[in-house]
């Protein structure tokens, strides 16, 4: 499998994508807040050689450029945009979504955006509607969370970060914690700011109505979200009738157990209803 690294030049910021090509169902993968797409790295070398894996680094983030309209990209809305010049660009007219936190935010963001989109996974990623009260009922009160909207973070600060996000063995791959201090600041403050404004989308009333294919796989013993909630909901179209809790798990169960969540994104992806072959 060769994997092709480029970048795509859109109206929002330069994106560096990793592509391992072929003829098989494009999947795009969107990293959370403070990542980058090589947190994919054990899915790339699961699935590279039956899907055209596409994971990209969000403006702010990895190896593309910072935003050059900074109010205008950090919010979920923006970056699903931009996500979809990306795709146009590419020429790719239908593909599958996995989304990891902030990620899964996008991803619930494009579907209402971009028609192609025929089947998406989320992780760590509480459908909330719109407003501060509705907001704060998807996630637990945290320093986390506070970290996850400051413009500056102090040393301590990336460490903690970084580890509740991967786990306690998050520091053994250097790579993430650089992902944590790469991240232009004004992401996250800009971000933070923009998920609480009464005019985003109900992605609550998405994920009750709309009929994509939804898949949810949550590590049970998540720092950030409230499991309850994401249980609760009453979802138009969920994969296989239930959410899944990986037991002993925390918000990143795609890096921290790839063997038993490669299994369950195995199985989504073979009952997606439109392959490309």
């Amino acid at each position: 499998m060769a994997i092709s690294q480029y970048d795509i030049h859109t109206s929002h910021a330069v994106i560096s994508v990793a592509d391992t090509g072929g003829n098989g169902l494009p999947v795009l993968f969107i990293h959370g807040n403070s990542s980058s797409k090589d947190v994919f790295c054990h899915q790339v070398r699961c699935f590279g050689d039956e899907y055209r894996i596409l994971t990209i680094d969000l403006p702010g983030h990895g190896a593309s450029s910072n935003a050059v309209d900074p109010r205008r990209t950090y919010s979920i809305s923006g970056y699903a945009l931009c996500i979809i010049e990306v795709l146009e660009k590419l020429g790719i007219n239908k593909v599958a979504v996995f989304g990891w936190s902030l990620g899964g935010h996008i991803g619930l963001e494009m579907i209402s955006r971009f028609p192609g989109i025929v089947g998406l996974m989320i992780c760590g990623t509480p459908p909330v509607s719109p407003g501060a009260e509705n907001v704060s009922l998807g996630f637990k009160p945290s320093r986390f969370m506070a970290i996850s909207g400051k413009a500056s973070l102090t040393e301590e600060e990336m460490t903690d970060y970084t580890l509740a996000l991967y786990g306690k063995n998050a520091l053994s791959e250097p790579f993430l914690r650089a992902a944590v201090a790469r991240t232009d600041g004004l992401a996250r403050q800009y971000m933070s700011e923009a998920s609480v404004s009464p005019d985003v989308m109900d992605q609550r009333l998405l994920v009750e109505t709309n009929p994509t294919l939804l898949a949810i796989v949550n590590g049970a013993e998540d720092l950030f979200v409230n499991i309850d909630y994401i249980n609760g909901i009453a979802y138009k179209n969920l994969w296989t009738d239930r959410v899944y809790n990986l037991t002993n798990i925390g918000h990143g169960p795609f890096w921290e157990a790839p063997e038993r969540f490669n299994v369950m994104m195995s199985g989504f992806f073979s009952d997606l209803p439109l392959k490309i072959k």
